[in-house]
């Protein structure tokens, strides 16, 4: 908590606001481009071995690929994806959400890596072993032959995973939460996000090293992320109480006089007179008048 809030005071400013939003349209434009010209995607994908080749871009574009072709139930799950993350944007801040989202993609570029260093020992050894020549020609050889075995590992990342990461963000902040599973059964999202994580924890057993390391980039982040938070942000926080909480601000909007005193965020520093539409809040927690912005209301560390 303590490195976040020091990031944020740095660099929250740069924090990209309804990230989910970006995301959703980033995949809209991947299904029109897959329309328009399928053979397009195939300098998007996130291929390591290119990557070193010069199309940096890739580093990039791959975001925008989509995780499932397009059909009815893709166009719900969208839909769902982008209620849980703005849900998870307005629980935990703009900066933790975007922290969240993009160490997850940064995760999944470094196992892309990964996998292509572990797939090359094999073809390293056999040149060692056979002295191919004994040349730099031969080893070179040797090695584009993997370019289009890297082509088809390139195809599996996607943010399929990362989605799946919101999720289960969403399953671990509002577990109460009840959805109609298959538009019929009520249950809550606790239950999913246990099944779910069950379903994973299988496929991984039981995939390649390849696969192993796919899915286990793709949601590091989650892992990584609630390590960090698990004593900041209120994990059981129920849904009744986020509404309770925006209600409160609404009011509070409402009866604000036309002239305020200036009020300061004690972590990110944000104030009332260059963030007139912020709302700002003594917390009865910390030893002293510590205020603090909608976004660090519910993450800051208390002071004792």
């Amino acid at each position: 908590m303590n490195f976040l809030n020091k990031l944020e005071r740095k660099i929250g400013k740069y924090a990209i606001p309804n990230l989910s939003l970006y995301l959703i349209l980033g995949y809209i434009l991947g299904y029109i481009v897959q329309i328009i010209s399928p053979t397009i995607r195939d300098f998007l994908t996130l291929n390591p071995y290119l990557i070193l080749h010069g199309q940096i871009w890739r580093l990039v574009t791959w975001i925008i690929i989509p995780p499932s072709q397009l059909d009815l139930f893709t166009i719900i799950m969208l839909m769902f994806y982008y209620s849980a993350g703005t849900n998870l944007e307005r629980t935990w801040g703009t900066f933790y959400y975007n922290v969240y989202l993009f160490m997850g993609m940064i995760f999944t570029i470094i196992g892309s890596f990964l996998i292509m260093g572990i797939s090359y020992i094999p073809a390293l050894r056999s040149f060692m072993v056979n002295d191919l020549a004994n040349s730099y020609a031969g080893l070179y050889l040797m090695l584009n032959e993997y370019r289009e075995y890297f082509e088809q590992v390139a195809s599996g990342f996607s943010t399929y995973f990362v989605n799946m990461s919101i999720f289960l963000g969403f399953a671990m902040t509002f577990p109460n939460v009840q959805v109609l599973l298959m538009f019929i059964i009520p249950i809550k999202v606790k239950w999913m996000g246990i099944a779910y994580g069950i379903l994973l924890a299988v496929q991984f057993l039981q995939s390649n090293i390849i696969g192993k390391i796919i899915i286990g980039a793709s949601l590091l982040n989650f892992v990584v992320f609630f390590l960090m938070m698990r004593s900041g942000i209120a994990m059981r926080m129920s849904p009744r109480q986020v509404r309770r909480r925006h209600e409160y601000n609404r009011e509070v909007r409402r009866a604000k006089p036309a002239s305020v005193s200036k009020h300061k965020c004690a972590i990110c520093g944000k104030n009332s007179e260059d963030n007139p539409e912020a709302e700002f809040r003594f917390c009865s927690k910390c030893n002293g008048n510590y205020e603090y912005c909608q976004d660090h209301l519910f993450t800051h560390t208390h002071v004792k």
